[in-house]
């Protein structure tokens, strides 16, 4: 979710509904349409910054007024390629518990 934006999608889906391919100059259409204007209409949930996603989230619910003070909440990224939960410090610091 990172290598790709909204406008991104959108615009690969408005072209052409075939699977895309990505290299070092960015993402790529294989063909031409049909594509497909509904695209416009999904937020697409993109992540500019995994560390700054989490600390976001970890606050929000943190803050929550469903929430005890006293229960601490954390916050890890998942690396796909060796499997391990990396941890957010900033993320662990904002969600201690009180």
């Amino acid at each position: 979710m990172e290598t790709f934006t909204d406008d991104i999608m959108r615009g690969l889906l408005g072209s052409s509904l075939k699977t895309a391919s990505v290299d070092a100059d960015g993402w790529h259409d294989c063909c031409d349409g049909p594509g497909s204007a509904e695209a416009k209409y999904i937020d697409w949930l993109t992540i500019k910054d995994q560390q700054e996603s989490v600390l976001e989230d970890v606050t929000r619910i943190k803050n929550h007024p469903l929430v005890p003070s006293d229960i601490p909440v954390y916050g890890y990224i998942y690396d796909c390629k060796s499997g391990r939960l990396v941890e957010v410090p900033a993320a662990t610091e904002v969600g201690k518990a009180s």
